[in-house]
């Protein structure tokens, strides 16, 4: 049976020697109601609505995702705080107005810590503590960050449909009431779950660590599995969460706040300084080798800047000092973490796995629970081996009927973005069933991949043949016994998607959402400046030989040299030298081979243009194609717009000039030539 590693002392370092923690009852009492002026964000395309979906790329741009320094963390992200949605907002903030007033879904997508800290930090440089309060299904990954930071967050959709320029707002942080001074009105928020009220009222994670450092470090993580009879009404998610469970008695319930062992903490160059001062804050920083860790270095490695080099230095420090090595340290252009975890074993069915990134989500693909937390929350599981998780409400999608011709993972998961709408799937766990059993991992980790975008707390398909394939032929065994969902397990939602009804699609500007068939888009003739295939979504080897297949067979029919640049990012740089290789499949050519005969480009694993870094990302007025994740706005660079398709969708644009699929090359699908 697969055991978690207990906790391992620095040298000459004795359970005496850490110091207990203070079992604090809380903060010294508040001085009074924190009281200010609200600063709305309107809707700019609705008259007297709230803006919704603001995104944390909107709250905190990504070249101000910067930490210089473990002195310096928050200097730019202060600066950057909504550089581009409200350049003043720092000056407004420093005026008075310290209540930020948003619509729903405020501040759904990357896991970026950066964006409490630095609204926390522009409110606390003024002498001023800052509110948010906003509507319905607030990002998850915020939420808890802010109540880990100490960032007052209040959802309160009443609040927000009353507030008006110009109202003083009133907020009691001991009871969280809420209270319009303009108009007398008084709001009770949503209210929260006991564990994340203790986090938030006694200190937040900084010091909850602190008083729980000590009895960690004596505890020998203990993973055990429900009995059948126990497996009966549980889903996936909730066996594997039931399993890591640190107290044997907690609930396993939706709306629950469990102390959890994880089984892998991982983070990237970008998000884990944040994560190593928090280990630090709580630990010293020299008691113990920080546990479960694992980095690599994917987003800001090949900018080619000083400062981006300074904070991938922070990392590198961190796993020298602390003997942090390969394949957990992986340096740059050894791969994108989601791809290059799972190919080193560090990812396995029936694991626990938080990241601190918010596509850590596709760890679903391969059986575990993987979901995107913040920096402080990895480092707090750095610290003690596990962390603090809230339950979603659960939901199921069966897949059914069979793919049609060029349909891949990525039109799978457009398709039913497109279908759930604004509210997407509000926060909850999705678990998915491949009940053809037709869907390879390629497929599902794009799926699960984008439950990002899709808002939910974790997407997972549960171990299967097709799970155990993908392991046997890497010669990887598998740890945990197979987990899936017992007959009487309970879903809030239980839907069906039925695949024979999904073409190629492509998602427009600006939400995965935003989705039409790719045989629609084509009649639009919709023109475009850069082609780009790869990502954490889309950057498998069978990705890349999808858009092969395709290039290939265009070219036998007179389409030899791409119309518009085309570039790829391998995910990883396995799959760098893998596609190097001569394949069958191509007549012997390799994958890299049909791209550059195709006027294609090949590049470094990394994640820089998927969120406009380097030189790939989009300049001003620039529009791309792509089978990137997001394409928010200014996602891709400020100014540029994203399309989102399919490896071959982008493959068959790139070939043709407009955005269109394999079809309108003339391209006849046959099973045996095309399927991967």
């Amino acid at each position: 049976m697969h055991k978690i590693e207990s906790a391992r002392r620095k040298p000459g370092v004795a359970i005496e020697d850490i110091a207990a923690g203070k079992t604090a009852t809380g903060p010294e009492p508040a001085a009074g109601p924190i009281r200010g002026e609200a600063l709305i964000f309107w809707d700019p395309k609705v008259p007297g609505k709230k803006l919704d979906a603001i995104d944390t790329d909107q709250i905190t741009p990504a070249a101000d995702c910067v930490s210089e320094s473990l002195e310096t963390l928050d200097e730019r992200w202060k600066a950057g705080s909504f550089r581009y949605l409200m350049p003043d907002f720092r000056q407004r903030v420093h005026a008075g107005q310290n209540f930020v007033i948003a619509g729903d879904r405020f501040a759904i997508g990357s896991s970026r810590e950066m964006s409490p800290a630095g609204l926390k930090g522009v409110g606390e440089e003024a002498g001023h503590e800052l509110v948010v309060v906003c509507g319905n299904n607030m990002g998850d990954i915020f939420r808890r960050n802010a109540f880990n930071l100490g960032l007052h967050v209040v959802q309160s959709p009443e609040a927000v449909a009353d507030a008006r320029d110009g109202d003083r707002f009133a907020f009691d942080p001991e009871t969280r009431a809420l209270t319009n001074e303009t108009s007398g009105k008084f709001y009770t928020p949503v209210p929260l779950s006991p564990k994340e009220e203790e986090i938030r009222s006694t200190g937040g994670i900084f010091a909850v660590g602190r008083r729980e450092f000590r009895e960690s470090v004596g505890r020998s993580p203990e993973i055990i599995w429900p009995d059948p009879e126990q497996a009966r009404g549980m889903t996936t998610t909730e066996q594997i969460v039931w399993a890591h469970r640190v107290d044997r008695d907690a609930a396993v319930r939706p709306g629950a706040t469990l102390k959890v062992f994880a089984d892998l903490l991982p983070a990237s160059d970008g998000t884990a300084p944040f994560a190593i001062h928090t280990f630090n804050r709580i630990t010293g920083g020299n008691a113990i080798y920080p546990r479960q860790a694992a980095i690599a270095n994917d987003h800001f490695v090949f900018t080619g800047k000083d400062a981006d080099e300074r904070q991938t230095s922070i990392g590198r420090e961190f796993a020298r000092r602390h003997d942090i090595g390969k394949p957990r340290y992986a340096d740059p252009g050894d791969g994108i973490f989601h791809f290059y975890f799972p190919e080193q074993g560090l990812v396995l069915p029936g694991m626990f796995i938080p990241g601190a990134d918010s596509h850590s989500r596709a760890y679903g693909a391969y059986g575990a629970v993987g979901f995107g937390v913040g920096s402080t929350t990895l480092g707090f599981g750095w610290a003690t081996g596990a962390i603090y998780f809230t339950l979603a409400r659960q939901r199921r999608v069966a897949f059914r009927g069979k793919l049609q011709p060029w349909v891949s993972g990525k039109d799978i998961v457009l398709e039913l973005l497109r279908r759930w709408g604004p509210k997407q799937s509000s926060g909850m766990s999705v678990e998915f069933v491949d009940a053809e059993k037709q869907l390879p991992i390629a497929y599902r980790n794009t799926i699960s991949n984008m439950m990002a975008e899709a808002e939910a707390l974790n997407g997972i398909f549960a171990q299967d043949e097709i799970t155990d394939a993908w392991y046997r032929d890497k010669g990887l065994e598998l740890p945990y016994p197979r987990v899936s969902p017992g007959r009487d397990a309970n879903y809030e939602i239980d839907e069906s998607l039925e695949l024979s009804e999904i073409t190629p699609m492509i998602a427009k500007p600006f939400s995965p959402g935003n989705s039409f068939p790719a045989s629609e888009v084509a009649r639009e003739r919709l023109g475009f400046d850069k082609a780009l295939i790869g990502s954490c979504t889309n950057g498998s080897y069978g990705d890349l030989l999808q858009a092969a297949l395709v290039l290939r067979a265009a070219r036998e029919r007179g389409f030899a040299k791409v119309e518009r640049e085309f570039t790829v990012f391998p995910g990883s740089g396995g799959v760098g030298r893998q596609i190097e290789a001569g394949d069958p499949r191509l007549g012997g050519e390799s994958i890299a081979e049909v791209f550059r005969s195709a006027g294609g480009q090949i590049r470094q694993s990394w994640c820089g243009p998927c969120f406009g870094q380097g030189p790939d990302a989009l300049n001003r007025g620039q529009r791309a194609i792509t089978s990137f994740n997001r394409n928010w706005q200014n996602r891709m660079g400020l100014g540029g717009e994203g399309y989102l398709a399919s490896p071959a969708v982008v493959a068959s644009s790139a070939l043709i000039g407009y955005m269109a699929g394999p079809e309108e090359l003339g391209l006849v699908w046959e099973a045996e030539r095309f399927g991967v």
